[in-house]
């Protein structure tokens, strides 16, 4: 574990840790591209950010990163998007 993982691992908010986008990606068992393209789509929002910008995440992100997922056989990143709008999750 290098040390930006480390300091990203002491922050947290609301007693919860906080991720990078690898680690977040690691833990919902996609690439931090995907990861990339959801927040580029909406679709998650960063919980914080460090010092020097990175994003990071909390476990709540792997939850929903793991239902776009299930979504996506059905739906276009678009229409979900549409939903998580319509039924604010």
């Amino acid at each position: 574990m290098g040390q930006n993982t480390a300091v990203a691992h002491q922050i947290e908010r609301k007693n919860q840790p906080l991720y990078r986008i690898s680690e977040v990606a690691e833990k919902a068992g996609v690439s931090r591209q995907v990861v990339s393209t959801y927040c580029m789509y909406g679709l998650l929002t960063e919980a914080a950010r460090t010092a020097g910008g990175q994003r990071l995440f909390d476990e709540a992100t792997v939850r929903r990163i793991r239902l776009i997922q299930q979504l996506k056989r059905r739906y276009t990143l678009r229409e979900i998007r549409e939903i998580f709008l319509r039924d604010r999750l």
